[in-house]
């Protein structure tokens, strides 16, 4: 029979938080109470945080004290809890001098971190930083959140071919450049005739393609703006500014679209 004591060692066990690390041809769980005994935890300012929009300071691990050898990797998969998930080169992990630094940051039961919105939960239990960004170009939705598993694997498209123009396009063709900014803004979100990890937005070319029911002014806005065009409680898409896909990004996306719309699987 369990003491009360008992009870609530199981009841402890069972609410702290997990990791779960698939690298290296190795599965890790790790808690985090284990994590933050790391002895490269640090603390660590980031002075624009993304999800929450101000400077943030947290107890944070390098990425590459948990994931070795990032050099040798090709890409890595964070997967979080509600769904989203971000496929990261390891490459812009590794970092390097001169380069943005990536951290893993773990919200410990004595220092909770603020709620994203009044009345939801916070960006813990861990969380993908980064310092200096700007050095390696790091997207916004490379800052996943809420993380649940870490992953190797092969780099998306060619895991799920169909989000690849099947057109004889030039590889320096705006479709394929607009393929690259899909995959690091949209496809943490959404998929494309079926293929993806994520699904927490609806499929971008079935049953139809945004190009095919927004008008392209329309649909610039909405994807710098969301909440411009239409906006309902449960929206959790951002906008992107020119600072995260530039004009000429965007251009290259539309384009990646409208080319997938000829392309639609059935």
């Amino acid at each position: 029979m369990l003491t009360v004591t008992g009870l609530t060692a199981v009841a402890t066990a069972l609410a702290e938080p997990v990791l779960e690390i698939a690298y290296d041809q190795q599965v890790r769980r790790l808690t985090r109470a284990q994590l933050l005994a790391y002895s490269s935890l640090d603390t660590i300012d980031i002075p624009a945080d993304v999800a929450y929009g101000r400077a943030m300071r947290y107890q944070a691990i390098p990425i590459t004290a948990l994931l070795p050898r990032l050099s040798q990797a090709g890409t890595m998969q964070f997967t979080a809890s509600d769904g989203f998930v971000a496929n990261i080169p390891a490459a812009l992990l590794a970092g390097g001098k001169g380069n943005a630094q990536a951290w893993l940051a773990i919200e410990s039961s004595d220092g909770v971190w603020p709620p994203l919105k009044v009345g939801g939960a916070s960006a813990g239990p861990f969380y993908l930083v980064w310092l200096t960004p700007g050095k390696s170009g790091i997207s916004t939705e490379q800052w996943p959140y809420k993380i649940a598993r870490i992953a190797d694997a092969p780099p998306l498209e060619i895991r799920h071919p169909q989000l690849i123009p099947k057109a004889p396009l030039p590889i320096d063709s705006a479709e394929r450049r607009g393929l690259q900014v899909y995959m690091t803004n949209c496809a943490v979100c959404h998929q494309i005739n079926g293929g993806g990890d994520a699904q927490i937005g609806p499929d971008l070319n079935k049953p139809f393609n945004p190009t095919e029911y927004f008008q392209e002014s329309f649909l610039r806005r909405f994807i710098r703006e969301p909440a411009s065009v239409r906006t309902w409680p449960q929206r959790t898409m951002p906008g992107f500014s020119p600072s995260i896909i530039s004009d000429d990004s965007l251009n290259d996306l539309l384009r990646y679209l409208r080319q997938m719309a000829k392309e639609r699987t059935h």
